[in-house]
């Protein structure tokens, strides 16, 4: 094997495993939690909604990549995980009671699960000759979407226990959208970072090249 392929096969190697792990568990609490939402602390919390939105997030990408993609490149596993990981930190922090047990946990998921988000979305939709107006622009487009998407479905989640909801909750989904797009920004300036020193090849798909006829 060439040397300087090296780097980027067990770069892959273990992309693809951590995705693959990360959806395999992703299921797994999942499933437990419908079955015992006690178990997960996911009662009151919108188990269902999770249970059906998480993994049509999480297998977005190998079923878009299935049917449009497959013929043009391999498979981004680094995209893919970025997406993932979100679905699977949200129900693991619940499953841990991590939500409840430290103060600024919440505010670290909305800041960190964004910008994953726009990771993704950058490796899949923008050139690593982007420029940095252009991946910032990206980002915020990105992430106050998801951003604000997060808390409309949060709402409707939890209009069913709104007796219980905490007084603060209007400065609750401000602080969460603010942290949000600053989180979007963080990622794309980063993303843009590490394009321009010749970072993150290894996590580009790359192209299938058609096979000649014979």
């Amino acid at each position: 094997m060439n040397s300087a392929a090296e780097p980027r096969t067990r770069f892959e190697s273990t992309v693809r495993q951590l995705d693959i792990a990360a959806k395999a568990i992703l299921l797994l609490l999942l499933f437990a939690a419908l079955v015992d939402p006690n178990l997960g602390n996911m009662q009151d919390k919108a188990a269902w909604w999770r249970a059906v939105s998480y993994p049509a997030l999480a297998f977005t990408v190998p079923l878009l990549w299935a049917l449009y993609w497959r013929e043009r490149m391999s498979f981004p596993w680094l995209a893919d995980l970025c997406i993932t990981i979100p679905c699977f930190s949200d129900i693991l922090g619940n499953r841990l009671d991590l939500y409840d047990q430290i103060w600024w946990f919440d505010d670290w998921m909305h800041f960190f699960n964004t910008g994953l988000l726009v990771v993704a979305v950058l490796l899949l939709t923008l050139p690593r000759t982007a420029s940095r107006a252009a991946v910032v622009e990206r980002s915020l487009a990105v992430g106050v979407t998801a951003a604000l998407a997060w808390e409309i479905a949060e709402y409707f989640a939890f209009l069913q226990r709104w007796d219980a909801l905490p007084n603060r909750l209007y400065e609750d989904t401000l602080g969460d959208l603010f942290l949000g797009s600053t989180g979007s920004v963080v990622a794309g300036l980063l993303v843009h970072r590490a394009w321009r020193r010749g970072r993150l090849a290894a996590s580009e798909p790359a192209v299938v090249l058609p096979r000649a006829d014979t």
